[in-house]
């Protein structure tokens, strides 16, 4: 992406260069859209459930931004002689996902292809003066965790006849439910109080937090340090033992491959968590930096709104390395 040429157009208010959830264009004063486009294979075997879990997902990075969706296009890739009764639950699922957060589907574009394939790009309305990005933290920032982890490697283990019922049972509920009512308690707390977000997906907690702690040197927003504890997160059941079992993803070794030089993990730290804060997550949740002194406030913001959070650590003037674990 470095080697292409970079457009120039004021209206860009969030384009690809700090990896941000998604892009924000500006319409008119007060008024900006917000962009994002994900689609993948299935990961469950229901193809209503999986049809869900595609639209939240495409959904979240909306969400992430602080954005509202509006409407969304289906993105489809589809066997030449699959079934079309598949298809059509697919689509139902999607459907049913995307009218829970009142978003539109306007249409969409399907093609053959050997693997399925299904997602959203998906538009949303954003205050230009209230983005959320990726970068912002700051020392002394909370650090806050919706969701529980596990999703990737419960799943792995589902693709080898593994997982049990009720982790497996866990993992959907979770995919399945919107980051709506986190950003909505989130967008209640005013502005100054929420000072980066990003959803954790495939890059895993760390790769998404490696993201965060970097800053953004162009615009002026300086690296930071993030500390977390293993302990304060909450994880799927079943996720322990089916990393522990070696159910881990390809993608969790690429994460690990990618900023694991940037992790520093205390001797303490068991192998198991630690493939755990590397591991892909589908429609995972907000890691959120809020103001230290506000975090209490944040924490019951959220969980008033029936969100499931954690506080997992806090943000610390920038040192090596970027990112630790205790």
């Amino acid at each position: 992406m470095r080697r292409l040429p970079r457009q120039i157009d004021p209206n860009v208010l969030v384009g690809f260069s700090t990896n941000d959830d998604a892009g924000v264009y500006l319409l008119e004063e007060g008024k900006a859209l917000v962009q994002t486009v994900d689609f993948f294979t299935p990961i469950v075997d229901d193809p209503h459930t999986f049809g869900e879990i595609a639209a939240a997902n495409a959904l979240s990075d909306v969400y992430a931004m602080g954005g509202r969706p509006l409407s969304a296009l289906s993105i489809v890739g589809f066997p030449e002689k699959g079934d079309p009764h598949l298809l059509e639950e697919i689509l139902r699922g999607g459907l049913a996902k995307m009218e829970e957060a009142n978003c539109a589907v306007i249409g969409g574009h399907s093609v053959r292809n050997e693997d399925l394939l299904f997602g959203y790009a998906v538009t949303g309305l954003i205050d230009p003066q209230r983005i959320w990005k990726n970068v912002g933290a700051r020392p002394g920032d909370a650090l806050l965790f919706t969701k529980p982890l596990g999703t990737g490697v419960i799943t792995t283990a589902l693709k080898k006849d593994c997982a049990a019922p009720e982790s497996l049972a866990a993992a959907v509920a979770s995919m399945m439910q919107l980051n709506r009512a986190a950003a909505e308690a989130l967008r209640g707390l005013g502005h100054a109080v929420v000072h980066a977000v990003t959803d954790v997906t495939g890059f895993g907690l760390l790769g998404h937090a490696h993201e965060m702690a970097h800053g953004d040197s162009d615009h002026g927003v300086p690296a930071v340090s993030l500390e977390f504890d293993h302990r304060a997160f909450a994880y799927l059941p079943g996720a322990q033992e089916a990393a522990r079992n070696g159910h881990l993803a390809g993608g969790l070794k690429s994460n690990r491959s990618f900023v694991g030089e940037c992790v520093e993990f205390a001797p303490a730290v068991p192998p198991e968590y630690r493939d755990l804060l590397f591991d892909p997550q589908t429609s995972g949740g907000l890691l959120v930096a809020v103001d230290g002194e506000a975090s209490a406030e944040a924490l019951a913001a959220l969980r008033t709104a029936g969100v499931s959070v954690q506080a997992v650590g806090r943000a610390l003037a920038k040192r090596s390395p970027l990112l630790f674990v205790s």
